[in-house]
């Protein structure tokens, strides 16, 4: 028995100018599954993976890497016996060129007996090879592979990359791995911080990777890491100004990518901005400087920020005073837009989105404002909620967009109409649902709180969906420029989770109805309600809802949402009930029986035909219960009935043991299938049970 062979970690650094921050990690991620996936093609075993991701570099290490590619055995199927050889047991030229593609001669071929025949086949171990052989085409094509969108060239080179890249190190244990890759030689010397880092730094081993680069390089090379790191220098520096930071995941991820050895410093500004919204100062202070804004315990917005710095400054003061000064005119802007918008009422934006194109065949953004309008009336008298109150909200809910201050800060749209509504004495549920009217804003996202928030949050997006979809813009692939699977999924959401009994299909056709003047939507009406409900697939398999119950429910296309959710919700309690799988495969039994016969459509049963025990018991259970679950039906208390319906699966078990259905007797098999279908409609009352899967 030969002994395992001798394994030792590997590393892999490219050593790069500054990588794109919001990409870093995406870019690390696929450029270590890109090796790991090459490693693992080429038959090495792979036990543990360390993967780093800093401004300046992408690295991997892997543990315990063999040197050398494991033996496999090598197995080519040649010509059938019959083919191999003519007449004359001489080899034919089929064996003779397989044989010669082998590497072989023919009588070195074996036979191989199977069910169609003997075949000649070749059989070998193939000779690992050496890894430092392999490796340079598996980070070659890892690199290749890399979510690049645009890639460039640097200097006279040919080689091309998100970014220049200066060094390359390729170690394994404390071998060096010679190779060229992108265009440079590998080696074992890597760069630290490109301050405080004193040139090379020289590995003698390939796993003291990390900790070299932390006392010799002043690099936090691992991301989550750094990560850490800055999350708890935020927090302590908040801390001792007496308030709390606000620790956006996103700004902290890119702050992590744009610092090796990060190093927190607090600032502050002048406390007449705070006259400014704060959803303004946190919108600057993130996305233009990329600081961490200060609340104070009350939850209120302070006049202190804490910014990252990459580099331990021996005058922390000036750095300090230096981003203190960078922020001030971006403030200084902001409070500008903030006073010349208030100098004429918020309605009276309204005009010039008489000129603002939302789509060039479905008209302006005004024209939009009035069929949301419309549309929220109709919703409005559905669920009770005040139509004077919907009418102003609607009114106002896009004048915002043509502030100076929404020119500025875009995503605030909505946000800064709120602000400006509450300054003007609207009524609060009027400034509110202007801000909601865009939610959910994203999965994580709440939906409206108000009544009026979410009606206009429904119209806006209905009148979205129905509109494209009327013009052949629908969503195609990843491609979805008017992100109507957010739309949609917002709409879903907005239903169920706050409890509006709306039809979805008759939200649809009274949007179409009010497009008629600019396009033709009544043939997209049920591709839009198609569409929306497949996006509620995904909204309650990410809840853990399973395929099969979704299926079951789907199956009967309820066009309220709501109803769609207490359908699931039953569908999922009865599931795990004893007797689900029994009448699930008892449903499923009847419904090939039904889809068979004619005589499925017949729905009167004739008591004097029965003969059977079991055909009247089950005659009597399904009466007595039908009349039980019929008020839980309507008032859509789906988890009851089907809680009542269980009852039926010994009564329907013994039907089967004992009755023959398809009798001679045309008259009584007609029967027994019309009382089949009666204990079938039952069911399909709640969904199609047939669809669950058996365990």
């Amino acid at each position: 028995m030969s002994a395992a062979p001798m394994t030792e970690d590997l590393l892999i650094e490219i050593g790069t100018e500054e990588l794109p921050p919001k990409a870093l990690t995406k870019l690390s991620d696929a450029f270590t599954q890109g090796v790991v996936d090459g490693l693992k093609k080429s038959g090495f075993e792979i036990s543990g993976v360390d993967s780093f991701a800093a401004p300046r570099r992408l690295a991997v290490l892997i543990k315990s890497v063999a040197a050398m590619q494991p033996d496999r055995a090598v197995e080519r199927k040649g010509p059938n016996l019959k083919a191999a050889y003519d007449a004359d047991g001489n080899p034919t030229k089929a064996v003779m060129g397989f044989a010669r593609s082998c590497g072989v001669e023919v009588n070195d071929l074996q036979q191989q007996e199977t069910e169609k025949g003997i075949w000649l086949v070749f059989k070998a171990t193939e000779k690992g090879r050496i890894l430092s052989d392999l490796l340079a085409d598996i980070v070659d094509q890892s690199l290749a592979r890399l979510p690049i969108p645009k890639r460039m060239r640097w200097g006279n080179k040919n080689e091309e990359f998100v970014r220049p890249v200066h060094w390359v190190v390729l170690m394994h244990g404390s071998n060096v791995i010679d190779a060229q890759i992108m265009g440079l030689q590998t080696s074992n010397v890597t760069f630290g911080h490109r301050f405080h880092a004193k040139g090379e730094i020289k590995l003698s081993v390939a796993n003291e990777y990390r900790q070299k680069l932390l006392s010799e390089g002043f690099v936090i090379a691992d991301f989550e890491e750094r990560k850490q790191n800055i999350k708890q220098q935020v927090i302590e520096s908040v801390e001792r100004l007496g308030g709390v930071a606000i620790l956006d995941e996103e700004l902290l991820n890119e702050v992590t990518a744009l610092n090796e050895w990060p190093i927190a410093v607090a600032g502050e500004f002048e406390e007449v901005f705070l006259e400014v919204p704060p959803e303004v100062l946190i919108k600057t202070m993130q996305d233009n400087q990329k600081y961490f804004a200060v609340k104070d315990k009350a939850g209120n917005l302070k006049n202190h920020f804490i910014t990252i710095s990459n580099i331990d400054s021996k005058s922390p003061e000036k750095v300090k005073a230096g981003n203190e000064r960078v922020i001030r005119p971006r403030l200084a802007d902001a409070m500008f837009f903030w006073q010349q918008d208030q100098k004429q009422p918020l309605d009276s934006f309204n005009a010039a989105l008489e000129n603002v194109v939302f789509q060039a065949e479905l008209g302006t953004i005004a024209d939009k404002t009035r069929r949301v309008a419309s549309l929220g009336e109709i919703i409005a008298d559905q669920i009770g909620a005040d139509k004077t109150i919907v009418n102003r909200a609607v009114v106002l809910s896009k004048c915002d967009l043509m502030t100076d201050m929404v020119g500025e800060f875009a995503s605030l749209q909505g946000v800064i109409g709120k602000r400006y509504a509450q300054i003007a004495g609207e009524a609060e549920e009027v400034a509110l649902a202007i801000d909601e009217q865009y939610m959910p804003r994203g999965a994580n996202d709440d939906t409206a709180t108000t009544s009026t928030g979410q009606i206009l949050s429904i119209s806006d997006k209905i009148d979205t969906l129905v509109g494209i979809f009327a013009i052949g813009q629908k969503p195609t692939g990843e491609k979805d420029p008017y992100a109507l699977r957010r739309a949609s999924l917002g709409v879903l959401r907005t239903i169920i989770e706050r409890q509006l009994d709306l039809d979805l299909k008759q939200l649809i056709a009274s949007s179409a109805e009010l497009l008629a003047d600019k396009v033709d939507s009544r043939e997209v009406e049920q591709d839009v309600f198609d569409y929306i409900i497949e996006r509620l697939r995904a909204y309650y398999l990410d809840r853990g809802v399973l395929a099969d119950v979704f299926d079951a429910v789907s199956a009967l296309s309820p066009s309220r949402p709501l109803d769609f959710d207490k359908r699931i919700k039953a569908v999922t309690v009865f599931r795990d009930m004893a007797e689900a799988e029994s009448l699930a495969a008892a449903n499923k039994r009847v419904g090939n029986i039904l889809k068979k016969s004619a005589a499925g459509k017949v729905s009167s049963v004739d008591e004097n035909l029965f003969s059977e025990k079991a055909e009247k018991d089950l005659f009597a259970i399904l009466n007595s219960l039908s009349q039980t679950v019929d008020p839980m039906f309507v008032s859509g208390d789906y988890e009851a009935a089907l809680s009542k319906l269980s009852s039926l699966r010994d009564p329907v078990d013994a039907f089967f043991d004992s009755v023959m259905v398809m009798a001679d007797d045309e008259a009584v098999k007609n029967n027994r299938i019309a009382l089949l279908n009666t204990m079938n409609q039952l069911f399909l009352r709640a969904a199609d049970l047939s669809r669950l899967h058996q365990s």
